[in-house]
């Protein structure tokens, strides 16, 4: 699989630039791609996209405004995704003397690449007044741009800073979440789903005190609110589990917790299987998660808990249940070699779990 930061290689600045000298006749197409590809070997993705902005911000006309139209004109030429992410981050580097024309061209532009990161350079620098702005945009009709209301403002946005003052005071948002907590778009749901997430981990009473106040039977809410408390179902907490019904006074045994081999190669499934029995007379609604201690570089483990499956466990009753999972590198997780764990987790509380080696 190739790396993702070959997105950025020297075709694309080839293209990149061809785009840009089509558009300004003073943009000089040979020195930028020769500029921005001196280096590229030594650079990883982010590296990378930051090294663009840098690099155009020299070919570009240095009056701000200018350069933004031109970014403008070049923004439906460009492919989208995340290399085109290089235009908001261009006007979160130089835009913040320009506060409106900035807050107007993040708009635009994360339809192309999403803004989400750029626009924190602004939270960082003016928070409230920005985020009067991302409350304007969770009315927006763009569904991209109302992701970007809520994406942007996530207190703990993977690949970003964190918001310390949103962290502290987590209702600077509250405004944004309500206008979105029954949003018709998916992609905008699952952003909120997430901004709400983060919440979790640093102030889990508010957030649940939050969720709480929306009507959940709306399904679009209902759905925000189950995949918000993922990480605190996990865990076992009370509060989030009763939201949903989850059994708090669990009652049952796990049996015949068997793994396929002891000894895993790199690039082959762990299989696992076992039997659980319910011990309550009463019917049980149960969420069940198995989690993998992975062995890190240094020889500590790091804990992944993932989700196996919902049910309702009846009074008796027995069930078998059953997992593989690949055990292969991928852009976003590198196994070390060394003793692993998989345990089982019902409701956030664990029963068992099987150590094995994992080798090239």
């Amino acid at each position: 699989m190739e790396p993702l930061k070959e997105m950025f290689n020297r075709e694309f600045y080839r293209r990149f630039a061809g785009v840009f000298a089509n558009i300004d006749k003073g943009f000089n197409e040979n020195a930028f791609v020769n500029e921005v590809t001196y280096n590229l070997d030594e650079l990883e993705l982010n590296g990378r996209l930051r090294n663009t902005s840098v690099v155009l911000q020299k070919y570009l006309p240095k009056d701000f405004k200018k350069a933004v139209d031109i970014l403008y004109n070049a923004a439906p030429t460009l492919r989208r995704g995340y290399t085109a992410l290089v235009l908001p981050d261009f006007v979160g580097r130089y835009g913040k003397e320009y506060f409106h024309l900035s807050m107007e061209a993040l708009k635009d532009f994360t339809s192309f690449g999403s803004s989400e990161f750029a626009v924190r350079e602004f939270l960082k620098t003016d928070l409230n007044k920005t985020l009067e702005v991302m409350q304007l945009w969770a009315e927006d009709r763009d569904e991209h741009v109302r992701r970007l209301a809520s994406e942007g403002s996530r207190p703990r946005l993977p690949w970003s800073f964190k918001l310390e003052e949103i962290i502290k005071n987590p209702s600077l948002t509250t405004n944004i979440l309500d206008k979105l907590k029954a949003d018709e778009s998916p992609y905008v749901r699952k952003s909120v789903a997430n901004h709400l997430n983060d919440i979790s981990k640093d102030n889990t009473s508010y957030m649940l005190g939050l969720v709480k106040s929306w009507d959940n039977s709306h399904p679009h809410t209902y759905w925000i609110i189950k995949h918000a408390s993922r990480t605190l179902i996990k865990k076992g907490n009370l509060d989030s589990l009763s939201l949903f019904d989850f059994e708090k006074d669990i009652k049952l045994s796990i049996t015949n917790f068997r793994i396929n081999s002891n000894h895993l190669r790199l690039g082959e499934d762990l299989q696992f299987s076992f039997e659980l029995t319910s011990l309550k007379n009463t019917p049980q609604k149960l969420v069940i998660d198995y989690a993998i201690h992975y062995s890190k570089a240094l020889g500590n483990q790091s804990k992944k808990v993932f989700k196996l499956k919902e049910m309702i466990l009846q009074p008796n009753q027995v069930v078998q249940l059953s997992k593989k999972q690949l055990f292969k590198d991928l852009t976003t997780r590198k196994h070390y070699m060394g003793k692993h764990l998989v345990e089982i987790i019902v409701n956030g509380n664990e029963f068992g779990n099987i150590e094995f080696d994992l080798s090239c």
